[in-house]
């Protein structure tokens, strides 16, 4: 499942051929993704311009100047690559042969920019669903989603809050989308190691014993939530500048892989050397909420 950096990299990619442009044409192939298609999902998409093109979560939010709101989501499998007239640029060093099976083209966007924005998904569990903006805070499928990590309001005092009192372990915690936003198993398993935190750490422990007494709202963060908060600030920054990471489906719009796999210290690197200079431990995995953790025992503690 494409997390953060993917889908941010992706949205940079579509920004300059759907921001500011008019949607003159909308195509949908079939009549559902992962859900069904509204009714009126092309009629209310065709001829509004895109205002704005963000991200929340996990999710691409187009604006639309009807007050409408595209809301879009990759699923596992799900890419866009956009084609213009004249664009002969070659594939970059990253780049990946795209699936060439047309029949999976479920959606396209003739934009006025020039460019058809094309959704290609094998799979389909990717969606799309236009929504009201005045009604978008009570969406189901936004609705509870935490800050977002590199958000202004994400800090170590929000964290601490909000892990105050878990029962849970700290990757349980950073993986509910309650707590902070966008984070999968994969950059969790990153900014624990880079925190030098162990996965199976009782979460509360980011905040001070008086935030953990029933009853009391929260506590002062720990050095623990300073650190972790850090890291999760650099290694979502360091991912979207690599594009992102290619692991099995993700590619950039132009079809280029991102690369920052090749800058993963822990995640997929069992039975490795702990990267830690003067640590001396093994990478080790071990089953975790159904997802895959890898740590060194050792130094995350």
């Amino acid at each position: 499942m494409p997390e953060l950096p993917e889908v941010e990299t992706v949205r940079r990619g579509l920004q300059p051929s759907m921001e500011g442009a008019k949607i003159l044409k909308a195509e949908a192939r079939r009549k559902d993704l992962r859900f069904p298609f509204q009714k009126d999902f092309v009629a209310r998409l065709e001829g509004q311009t895109v205002e704005g093109l963000g991200r929340r979560a996990k999710y691409l939010m187009a604006d639309l100047t009807s007050g409408d709101v595209l809301l879009m989501h990759l699923g596992m499998s799900g890419s866009f690559r956009v084609l213009k007239d004249d664009d002969k640029i070659a594939p970059g060093h990253f780049h990946y042969e795209r699936n060439q099976d047309r029949a999976h083209d479920h959606v396209i966007f003739h934009m006025s920019s020039g460019a058809a924005i094309i959704f290609n998904d094998p799979r389909r569990f990717g969606y799309m669903k236009v929504i009201a903006r005045n009604a978008i805070e009570d969406e189901p499928l936004l609705k509870g989603l935490g800050p977002e990590p590199l958000g202004n309001e994400f800090d170590a005092a929000m964290l601490a809050h909000s892990c105050a009192n878990k029962k849970t372990s700290l990757k349980a915690a950073l993986l509910d989308q309650r707590v902070v936003a966008g984070l999968g198993n994969i950059y969790v398993c990153e900014a624990l190691f880079r925190s030098h935190l162990s996965p199976r750490r009782l979460a509360a422990t980011l905040a001070t014993k008086a935030g953990q007494r029933k009853g009391v709202a929260g506590g002062e963060p720990t050095e623990h939530a300073k650190r972790l908060v850090t890291a999760i600030h650099d290694v979502l920054n360091q991912a979207i500048k690599a594009g992102g990471s290619s692991l099995r489906d993700h590619r950039q719009t132009n079809g280029e892989l991102g690369y920052f796999q090749h800058s993963f210290q822990v995640y997929d690197r069992e039975g490795e050397k702990c990267p830690t200079p003067g640590c001396g431990g093994t990478v080790k995995r071990f089953t975790q909420n159904g997802r895959s953790t890898f740590w060194c025992p050792k130094c995350q503690k």
